[in-house]
């Protein structure tokens, strides 16, 4: 783990690499007028143009997943990509390269496994949820019961007294109009086991938050809350929560045996990474870009999210490169431990509280690196807001090449969120995600499932985004 001694060292040993570009000292745009559009659209082609043209944002993607791989909160692997990422800024020319303390939450998945005796003998593949509490060297031998949602669960009553729980709520199909529907799945991996304890089961298995399935399990956080009694709780495939919920149906009641050396081991350190692209003439006005640099430990976290770490560390080098150094400053943040509870957004909001009077605007890519998309946008001020969602249109108007690019007012993104209250303009990265569940929290979000060329698209559009916010004379949401 990052001691926290060793955080105030990692920075300046990396030390700063300020290069000579090819391209010339560093160019900010002059604004023609009132018009965005004719103070920008020869800077926006310029960065779009360069970022499909050539870019290193793969190369990233490849050092960090195929080279460090999965990063859990409170691991060597997280520790790894947290001094990766601050090298790697450091080596782009980036100022300020640091490392902010951040506490996570440590907890460890070890051997499990899921054992079918009755009526058949089978393995079932599993994946634990994070946070669950372990089952003991035996495991814990059962029958299964399902309960197709909470208010099915409620009616079996005391039935379900030292039984294993198996909550199977189907996840609706990707809809184009609605999204993914994964709010309506997930709350049954957050909550189910608290929800079956109440009742008396020994355990609880979850249909996996997915519509669709190669016998693929899916983790995840779950929460006891302030339950007194926990109990091992695991996410099962969806072809075999159908399997056991028909056994049911048909008056069969299943014997497995689960087995979780799950445990928690409180807390560790760890850290945000932070580094800058110092603004020229108000460089203490900030414009956060970044992802979180954590993830789940199945899969290398690829679209969820090194895309998002990757996008902004790449759109500063981009920038950088071409000599548009903007009036203010863009600010990189890596998130540590957004799954385990934003404990990276928490901390960066209140370790810089003091400062985000002067926070133009915060940007959060974790929806994956497919097609670009364009942005969810909030504030809490309103007419901020619709005058910063119009400034946004006629910006991603600029972005044509890239294609049909749309801002959405309502949300924004989780580790961006607890600057809301004070004021910050939030805007999510959006993604053509129809294809994000079924990777999302698996061994399968390896990088092989991200396209190149639809990475680049994104680093153009956080790049250009980033820079013309950072560089307008108004602030971002004023006329």
């Amino acid at each position: 783990m990052i001691a926290h001694t060793t955080i105030g060292l990692l920075w300046l040993g990396a030390g700063m690499i300020v290069g000579a570009y090819p391209e010339g000292e560093p160019q900010v745009a002059t604004p023609a007028g009132g018009s965005i559009t004719a103070a920008y659209e020869g800077a926006a082609k310029r960065i779009v143009d360069a970022a499909m043209a050539k870019n290193d944002a793969y190369l990233k993607m490849e050092e960090l997943c195929d080279g460090i791989g999965h990063r859990l909160a409170g691991s060597p692997g997280l520790d790894k990509a947290l001094r990766w990422a601050a090298a790697t800024l450091a080596k782009d020319g980036m100022e300020n390269v640091r490392l902010e303390p951040v506490t996570v939450p440590h907890w460890v998945r070890g051997q499990e496994s899921l054992t079918l005796l009755e009526p058949r003998s089978g393995d079932l593949p599993i994946l634990g949820l994070g946070g669950s509490v372990g089952t003991g060297a035996d495991g814990i031998t059962a029958p299964v019961v399902t309960a197709g949602d909470k208010e099915h669960l409620d009616r079996l009553g005391d039935s379900v007294k030292g039984k294993i729980v198996l909550f199977n709520h189907p996840m609706p199909p990707y809809d184009p109009q609605r999204g993914s529907g994964y709010g309506s799945a997930v709350r049954y991996r957050y909550s189910g086991a608290r929800w079956a304890a109440e009742k008396g089961a020994v355990a609880c298995l979850v249909r996996s938050a997915t519509a669709v399935s190669l016998r693929s399990p899916h983790t995840g956080a779950m929460g006891y809350g302030d339950s007194e009694v926990k109990i091992p709780t695991a996410c099962v495939t969806i072809e075999d929560a159908e399997m056991l919920a028909r056994l049911n149906a048909r008056g069969i009641f299943p014997i497995v045996n689960l087995k979780m050396e799950a445990e928690n081991r409180g807390t560790a350190p760890s850290a945000n990474v932070v580094a800058e692209l110092r603004g020229t003439e108000k460089p203490d006005e900030v414009v956060v870009i970044g992802g979180h640099i954590d993830s789940w430990d199945v899969g290398q976290g690829a679209h969820d999210d090194a895309t998002g770490c990757v996008m902004a560390m790449e759109a500063v080098n981009l920038l950088k490169k071409l000599g548009l150094v903007p009036r203010r400053t863009i600010r990189v943040v890596l998130w540590a431990n957004e799954e385990f509870g934003l404990s990276g957004g928490k901390e960066y909001a209140k370790a810089h509280e003091a400062e985000l009077v002067k926070h133009i605007a915060a940007i959060e890519s974790d929806e994956g690196g497919f097609r670009p998309t364009g942005y969810r946008l909030e504030c809490t001020d309103e007419n901020k807001q619709s005058v910063a969602a119009e400034q946004m249109r006629e910006i991603l108007g600029m972005l044509s090449s890239i294609g049909s690019l749309d801002v959405k007012v309502g949300g924004s993104a989780a580790d961006v969120s607890p600057m809301r209250s004070s004021g910050v303009i939030l805007m999510g990265h959006g993604v053509e995600n129809s294809t994000y569940f079924n990777y999302h929290h698996t061994r399968a979000d390896t990088l092989d499932k991200v396209d190149r060329k639809e990475l680049s698209q994104n680093v153009a559009v956080m790049a250009t985004v980033a820079y013309i916010l950072a560089d307008m004379p108004q602030r971002f949401g004023e006329k």
